[in-house]
């Protein structure tokens, strides 16, 4: 840790958060670390804000893993993603210099998009109907057709995304430790003449997931990854997999990923 001193700062240019942020570049520099301009040039990259902020800085700074994310809260309570508050600027840094910080890594998901491109997910992928009508996918687990669903969405979840979206829906949280992902549905019909699993279902990294859109006046589907729409009118198949890459997080050594849970839910 003590090697690492670039440090690139995610946040909102607003007077608010920057206010609130000025104490710790302060601090930042006082310590020794360089606060950078560009994230290529980090070896650290910091958001601060919410756990919506986190994941535009995972995206926006390309899911590198040559460098390690951490979350800085601008609220009192701390997210699943924020082991830091912003008023605690202190213990964070003497946390970074004394090494009582713990090395996190978390699954990605992987998304080809039907000719468009490969895309990662750190929390979710998710597809729904555009317009009031129900979407319609047959979904293959490897090269098994396993269900063809009908309803308003499905969302593929990866362990820490599943206390998010894939929550709401009833999913199940899922120990990051298990490199998985998680498809839950989204209103889905069920009855004498469509038939799905009619719940959650969790596949390993070896499996492949492909999701083929059925054309009936709906293939113009809303995708979703993480908290950020993709701009793409047509899609036929999506194929999912968990990536070789993982996400390197910073973490306080007392603050596991289920003192998370009970503290945000408990």
């Amino acid at each position: 840790m003590s090697e690492r001193k670039n440090i690139f700062y995610y946040h909102k240019r607003n007077e608010e958060v920057l206010a609130k942020a000025a104490p710790l570049f302060e601090a930042t520099e006082r310590f020794g670390f360089t606060i950078v301009d560009d994230y290529k040039n980090a070896n650290i990259i910091a958001s601060i804000g919410d756990d919506g902020t986190f994941l535009q800085a995972v995206r926006a700074t390309g899911f590198r893993e040559d460098c390690l994310y951490m979350g800085i809260s601008t609220k009192d309570n701390l997210n699943m993603y924020c082991d830091f508050r912003i008023g605690e600027t202190s213990r964070m840094i003497d946390a970074m210099l004394t090494d009582q910080l713990k090395v996190r890594r978390y699954p990605l998901l992987e998304v080809f998009v039907s000719g468009q491109g490969t895309y990662n997910c750190l929390n979710e992928f998710s597809i729904r109907s555009s317009i009031i009508k129900t979407l319609v996918i047959d979904v293959f687990l490897d090269q098994l057709h396993f269900e063809t669903f009908r309803g308003d969405g499905l969302i593929v979840a990866t362990p820490t995304g599943s206390t998010a979206y894939n929550k709401s829906v009833n999913g199940a949280i899922v120990d990051p430790l298990i490199s998985c992902m998680q498809v839950s549905e989204v209103a889905s019909i069920n009855n004498n003449r469509y038939r799905t699993l009619g719940s959650s279902f969790i596949v390993g990294k070896e499996r492949a997931l492909t999701l083929k859109i059925l054309t009936e006046e709906n293939d113009y589907p809303t995708m979703g990854m993480d908290n950020e729409a993709l701009s793409i009118r047509h899609v036929d198949k999506i194929q999912i997999k968990i990536s070789d890459k993982k996400l390197k997080t910073l973490k306080l050594k007392d603050n596991s990923f289920w003192e998370k849970v009970k503290r945000t839910f408990l």
